[in-house]
């Protein structure tokens, strides 16, 4: 990438490309790995998108992700994004999201999180004009 710092963050197109880079910093990002039982994956996926609105109709949350990994069986990544870490805090101790992992808690045989905060957001070519 040839564009300086100050060109990525202000976003402006880097390298002639027509991604646009943004400076992130206010976005709170967490990003679950959960290991689902074997046989459950089906069910797990329907149960997650029923409940999921609990977390997306939370005024602090940007959207949030599953994805299926690819390389490792019953595998899944959840990923939501958030306007700000004291937010999430919150609605990680609200009575809403323990109805939500209750709901949730029987596919799991394992998981992990981890929380971030997004440097840069850069939109690829991809998306559109």
């Amino acid at each position: 990438m040839s564009g300086s710092s100050s060109e990525a963050s202000s976003g402006s197109s880097v390298s002639g490309s027509s991604s646009e880079a943004s400076s992130g910093s206010s976005v709170f990002r967490v990003l679950l790995r959960m290991q689902i039982h074997s046989g459950m994956e089906r069910e797990f996926e329907r149960t997650w998108f029923q409940v999921g609105q609990a977390v997306t109709d939370h005024p602090a949350n940007l959207g949030q992700w599953l994805a299926r990994s690819q390389e490792e069986e019953g595998v899944y990544y959840i990923v939501s994004d958030w306007a700000d870490e004291r937010r999430f805090r919150e609605f990680e101790h609200s009575q809403g999201h323990l109805a939500h992992r209750t709901r949730l808690h029987p596919f799991r045989s394992g998981g992990t999180m981890t929380t971030m905060r997004v440097v840069y957001a850069m939109t690829g070519a991809g998306t559109g004009p």
